[in-house]
């Protein structure tokens, strides 16, 4: 059986052939695979629109029941331009790679062959009929440069089986229903603003709220390892980046500042060359290592306005950043300390947490700074903790950042979806090339090694993944409102006030709903906002002294006392419950 990537290269290759039936003048761009199927951009002359995919899907199915082999062979720059003499993309291709004597590959499925370096089911019998579908149309301009021609880009997805398809796109409804975008504005947690610009999102109190105590849990598992909090300013000359190598890499991804006297700053993008500079300052025995700052603070990054996307891509990244610096013997028990953090902080919220070791891709040394042997030390210092923690880890060869390896760790949400969180690095460069040395127990300069370590990474983007993750159902200690008290009547409304007193006595939040509105729709609109407890207060629970909770599930609580009601919720605020 073929494997899933090339069945969706296959299918790529089906809804060509079933484009070229419905358009027969039509010109081919490319068609790779993605994370969920496959892709072609096409320049049609008569345009399809989504009304046509079931004929384009048919046309596909006769192909895959055929059960057509897909054959490959080497052509030469001459044949290609005969094959594709009336496809003048496929041409630009063929000139760009098929030089002088060197060869390409063209594939051949029923009629129709492409231009194509391989990776396809031996046949298209492979391929299961239920298993695939088109799903939309975009435009795309040819090679992704917006001086080319514009083309129609149709989608597909497409897996293994029926039933894998349909609980993919069970998976793809649930994510829509979750959307942190649609809920952070339902939930009152963030807003933009065309006054402020894209990706620069504004937290209201709310929002806010649970920002806070997310970098507070973070810090409470930094401080009992020993972190120590630094603050830096949110700009620098240009000479800082210069020297941790970052402009040369990154110039223009930054927001850069002309002074009144013409002097270049820019708006930092990381805050690791800040901190080096605070542990530059003053002499260091080894003795006195490890160092370990930590800091939550804004950095800022140029990014283009058609990637951003709610709080996944921001221009404003709030980050829980922290630096260690250590001596070479240190970075086991160090690196090890940090993966205690990010278990704890992401068990917290029921993830499924898998390391991948971001390593430097050896087929390209120029992406990467620094000496082979800094590197082949730092990412054997990274294995080696991978192997002593017993970790069943995914190697990610090219994922490393461009001063050195990384551990990146992957978190499994509620409904399936992987996402990338928090990572701990490994840097003998910025040390180098800031010259950060301490003192060994020989009296000689010895280099300091630095590692990086953000936990949520950016609060922004954590956010929308934790928004998701529980479809805004926070757990009780993280909720912005803990409690919600209705009273049935005016008359309760006095010994709803003392109740809610009494709850914020103990940093209970907690909310009153007096509202001229019925019961029923005080209740509804306590359990859109989320709320984890709704107390209902009237003549019964008055006389009784007790308390009627409705929860945001559904369930309820009936005949518990204020005091037993006050100790749960407060048992499940300082156990962190999820």
């Amino acid at each position: 059986m073929a494997n899933l990537e090339h069945i969706r290269h296959t299918l790529a290759h089906l809804l060509a052939t079933a484009a070229k039936e419905f358009d027969p003048a039509v010109q081919l761009g490319i068609g790779p695979t993605t994370d969920d199927g496959f892709y072609y951009d096409f320049k049609f002359t008569k345009l399809p629109t989504q009304d046509d995919f079931k004929s384009l899907e048919r046309a596909m199915q006769k192909l895959v029941n055929k059960k057509l082999p897909m054959i490959g062979r080497e052509i030469d720059k001459n044949e290609g331009a005969i094959l594709f003499a009336d496809q003048p993309f496929k041409l630009e291709l063929l000139n760009e790679y098929a030089g002088e004597g060197k060869t390409l590959t063209a594939y051949t499925v029923g009629d129709f062959t492409d231009l194509c370096k391989g990776g396809h089911a031996v046949n298209t019998g492979e391929i299961d009929g239920g298993g695939f579908t088109l799903t939309r149309i975009a435009g795309a301009y040819w090679r992704g440069d917006e001086k080319n021609p514009q083309l129609t880009r149709i989608y597909g997805m497409a897996f293994e089986s029926k039933d894998a398809l349909k609980a993919h796109q069970t998976q793809l409804e649930e994510a829509k229903k979750r959307d942190h975008r649609k809920l952070g504005k339902e939930l009152g947690l963030f807003v933009f603003s065309d006054l402020v610009g894209p990706g620069l999102p504004l937290w209201t109190p709310r929002g806010t709220v649970i920002r806070e105590l997310l970098n507070d849990y973070v810090w409470e598992l930094r401080k009992a390892r020993g972190y120590q909090k630094v603050t830096i300013p949110h700009i620098t000359k240009k000479s800082l980046y210069e020297t941790s190598g970052h402009w040369a890499k990154y110039a223009e991804d930054l927001f850069k500042i002309e002074t009144r006297e013409g002097h270049l700053y820019a708006m930092k993008p990381m805050n690791c060359p800040h901190h080096a500079q605070i542990f530059d300052s003053f002499p260091h025995s080894y003795r006195d290592m490890p160092e370990r700052y930590s800091e939550t603070t804004m950095v800022y990054r140029d990014e283009q306005s058609g990637e951003l996307s709610g709080l996944q891509r921001v221009l404003a990244i709030t980050q829980d950043d922290a630096h260690v610096f250590c001596r070479e013997d240190q970075i086991a028990e160090e690196a090890s300390k940090i993966w205690d953090i990010i278990t704890s902080f992401y068990g917290t919220f029921g993830f499924t947490l898998t390391p991948r070791f971001s390593r430097r891709d050896m087929k390209t040394p120029e992406k990467y700074l620094g000496s082979d042997e800094g590197w082949e030390k730092a990412e054997s210092a990274l294995k080696r903790l991978m192997e002593d923690r017993k970790a069943e880890w995914v190697d990610g060869p090219g994922e490393a950042a461009f001063y050195g390896p990384k551990i990146d760790f992957m978190a499994k949400d509620s409904i399936g979806r992987v996402w990338q969180v928090a990572t701990i690095q490994v840097d003998f460069n910025q040390p180098k090339n800031f010259g950060l040395v301490f003192t060994n127990n020989k009296g000689e300069k010895e280099q300091v090694v630095m590692l990086h370590a953000a936990i949520m990474g950016s609060i922004e983007r954590f956010m929308s993944v934790l928004i998701e993750h529980t479809a805004g159902n926070f757990p009780v200690w993280l909720s912005p409102t803990q409690v919600t008290v209705v009273p049935v009547l005016e008359k309760h409304e006095a010994a709803a006030r003392e109740l809610i007193e009494k709850l914020k006595a103990h940093d209970i939040r907690a909310s009153l709903d007096a509202r001229e509105e019925s019961l029923g729709k005080r209740i509804r609109a306590a359990k859109e906002m989320k709320v984890p407890y709704v107390i209902v207060l009237g003549d019964k629970e008055l006389e009784t002294k007790t308390l009627t909770i409705e929860k945001r599930d559904g369930a309820k609580i009936e005949n518990i006392s204020q005091e037993e009601f006050l100790k749960k919720i407060l048992k499940e605020t300082a156990e962190k419950v999820l």
